[in-house]
């Protein structure tokens, strides 16, 4: 489980084809710390450490991974956003987050307006009953506050810390993004089946 609140920008330093999945390894300020075994999120993605070298990791992405999120396009010196699990008894910052991607958007537009930037997505409409108007969603590992959601649409704004401390500097127009939609949200929409 994790918070969606980043605690360490990754570099991916060698990207490896290994028949249907990919290993990354990545460079990051909290990489020597992780251990063999661990659970990170990488841009929202629960991956496995699967060695430990100095300033680096190595995690692997299986092919059920590489479908459902953008991790097949991660290029080497592709920067990702990382946080390692949340330990029980801290304070949940953000929101529940599991790290199982349920899908991808795009983003379709950027603004700045008054001191923050909002970021507008375009999202599978067979989803829009897991958003609800200032609910929570996990974009590329970050939790955000959802607005202005219209069909297959919403908006998130983004502060000037978050900003300069996650990807979404360097995200772009028409770039893709993966997405958890709100655990509580899932759960109910299946129930309500």
């Amino acid at each position: 489980m994790f918070t969606g609140i980043i605690e360490s920008l990754g570099k991916i330093t060698n990207v490896k084809v290994n028949q249907g999945n990919i290993d990354f390894t990545v460079e990051s300020e909290i990489s020597r710390e992780l251990k063999v075994d661990q659970s990170v999120s990488h841009n929202g993605v629960c991956l496995t450490v699967t060695n430990v070298d100095n300033n680096t990791h190595t995690v692997t992405a299986v092919k059920e991974t590489l479908d459902k999120s953008s991790l097949k396009n991660f290029l080497a010196d592709d920067l990702i956003n990382l946080e390692r699990a949340m330990k029980l008894g801290e304070r949940l910052d953000g929101h529940l987050v599991q790290g199982h991607v349920d899908g991808v958007a795009k983003c379709v537009d950027v603004s700045f307006s008054e001191g923050s930037w909002i970021y507008e997505f375009e999202f599978d409409i067979a989803n829009e009953m897991l958003l609800i108007e200032k609910g929570s969603i996990c974009i590329n590992g970050v939790s955000l506050t959802v607005f202005d959601i219209a069909e297959n649409r919403f908006k998130v704004t983004i502060i000037p810390y978050t900003y300069e401390n996650t990807c979404f500097k360097r995200l772009k127009k028409g770039e893709v993004v993966n997405i958890e939609f709100d655990m509580v949200g899932k759960y109910l929409a299946r129930f309500n089946k």
